[in-house]
């Protein structure tokens, strides 16, 4: 939407048409956010023995159930063929979870503030 102001975009195309174009312009909008933010999470590096977490809401009739899940992973002089990444980890969890009816889980790593996966 660079080329187009909301005030010529009314004027020319009408009221609900302008709606959607604006609407779908603020979801690609997200979208490209949402892709960026998983990208630089993707190249965060968390040291040796980095704790992490994630929790998950799982509506279940009148209540609500939770899952909580936490790992470390650390390494001394392993090499690369034998090491096991922290989003191995996280993603075999998820596919566990996911197994039981679960949604994905994010987990989040410390000392390094940012999400896994």
């Amino acid at each position: 939407m660079s080329e187009l102001s909301r005030r010529s975009l009314l004027g020319y195309s009408g009221t609900a048409a302008a709606g959607a174009v604006l609407a779908s312009s603020g979801t690609a909008q997200a979208a490209a956010a949402e892709a960026t933010q998983t990208a630089d999470a993707a190249t965060v590096t968390f040291p040796s023995g980095t704790e992490f977490s994630g929790t998950v809401l799982l509506p279940v009739g009148d209540y609500v159930g939770q899952i909580s899940l936490s790992f470390s992973v650390g390494f001394s002089e392993t090499p690369a063929a034998n090491t096991i990444t922290p989003l191995e980890i996280a993603n075999a969890l998820n596919e566990l979870t996911a197994s039981r009816g679960w949604p994905a889980i994010t987990f989040y790593g410390t000392p390094a503030p940012a999400p896994l996966t």
